[in-house]
């Protein structure tokens, strides 16, 4: 009798999904761009509005938008006559964790000074009791 093996194809969509977001952040422009969508978070911001801030002409952002959009690091809605950009904070950790786990290979001793150099860019906000 044969039996058919499965594959887990996972690790290498996973790994796809990593380096597409790497090469799409890779150039200057698109790195500028997702910088400024993270600022905007949670409201985002419109196309035109990305254009003008980055001294891009719109065609070409529109160029820019849609690798960034391909490759899952940018999600848009429609809003009357603009679209509203913002960046997937989802897709940008699950990026980020993927590189510290499958290159650290697990191993605390490596991992642990990555960690702790992420830890103080983005401490947590505090709600005021005023």
């Amino acid at each position: 009798m044969h039996r058919k093996q499965t594959v887990d194809k996972s690790r290498y969509m996973e790994t796809e999904r990593v380096i597409l977001s790497l090469a799409a952040l890779a150039q200057g422009t698109r790195l500028d761009v997702f910088r400024l969508l993270v600022a905007a978070e949670p409201d985002g911001l419109p196309a035109g509005e990305i254009a003008r801030r980055l001294e891009v002409p719109h065609n070409t952002m529109s160029s820019h938008l849609g690798i960034l959009s391909r490759a899952g690091l940018v999600h848009s809605e429609r809003f009357s006559r603009s679209i509203i950009y913002r960046a997937d904070l989802d897709a940008l950790r699950a990026t980020v964790a993927f590189l510290l786990k499958d290159c650290c290979g697990g191993r605390p001793e490596i991992c642990a000074p990555l960690m702790a150099e992420l830890s103080p860019c983005c401490p947590p906000k505090v709600a005021s009791d005023a």
